[in-house]
């Protein structure tokens, strides 16, 4: 990937932080002095920040994660593939962003006293994360920063893309399946249970057979 700062690629990404700051600005003085920043898995909040704080937190949070996604190639000792998933590496940006400012919406609009149904809302946005990323995990080359990156997937090169090849399918279809149950608000603990820890862990084990399945092989 090159490191040469590009403002057409860059443009629409600054926009949305520029935007989710603005969103803080233009309400804040309607907002209370204690806004909701977290809720359990039945909905309930559970968890308050100051006014400045808790209207602050996602906006800073986009800001750290657009430094941090924009500088990793560049230290990546295997920088020299991000150039072979660029177009897959903004892609990952994009949900990031796009996600972090739903969320953002969700905490002003409920701070605000709108009804927000917090525990499925959450849960359908995970959902779709896991199921748009997954959908592209497959296209991952070999790095040190984005993907399943486990010591076998690390140390080989086809470990890590066997690895990647199932872990899309597991996400995609985790994914799909957690946006169908949060639609229908089935319990949110079941939903968390199949699209997070599932298709995490299975293709962790996964690298871990074909890794030492290859091993076995050689002579």
């Amino acid at each position: 990937m090159k490191n040469k700062f590009n403002i057409k690629r860059e443009l629409p990404l600054l926009i949305m932080i520029i935007m989710v700051f603005a969103i803080s600005f233009y309400f804040y003085p309607q907002l209370p002095e204690r806004i909701p920043t977290h809720w359990n898995f039945r909905g309930e909040i559970d968890g308050y920040s100051n006014k400045l704080s808790g209207s602050l937190i996602m906006p800073i949070m986009n800001l750290v994660m657009y430094v941090m996604f924009l500088f990793l190639p560049a230290l990546d000792p295997k920088k020299e593939n991000y150039k072979l998933f660029e177009s897959t590496y903004i892609y990952f940006r994009y949900l990031f962003h796009i996600f972090f400012i739903c969320m953002h919406i969700m905490i002003i609009a409920a701070a605000l006293g709108y009804v927000v149904d917090t525990g499925r809302m959450v849960m359908l946005g995970v959902s779709l994360l896991f199921m748009l990323m997954g959908n592209v995990m497959g296209r991952l080359k070999h790095n040190y920063f984005v993907g399943v990156k486990t010591p076998w997937t690390l140390a080989n090169e086809e470990v890590w893309t066997k690895t990647h090849r199932l872990a899309a399918k597991l996400w995609t279809a985790g994914g799909l399946i957690g946006a169908v149950l949060a639609v229908l608000n089935f319990n949110v603990g079941w939903i968390f249970l199949i699209i997070l820890i599932l298709p995490s862990l299975i293709p962790v084990v996964y690298s871990y057979i074909i890794f030492n399945r290859l091993k076995n092989r050689q002579p």
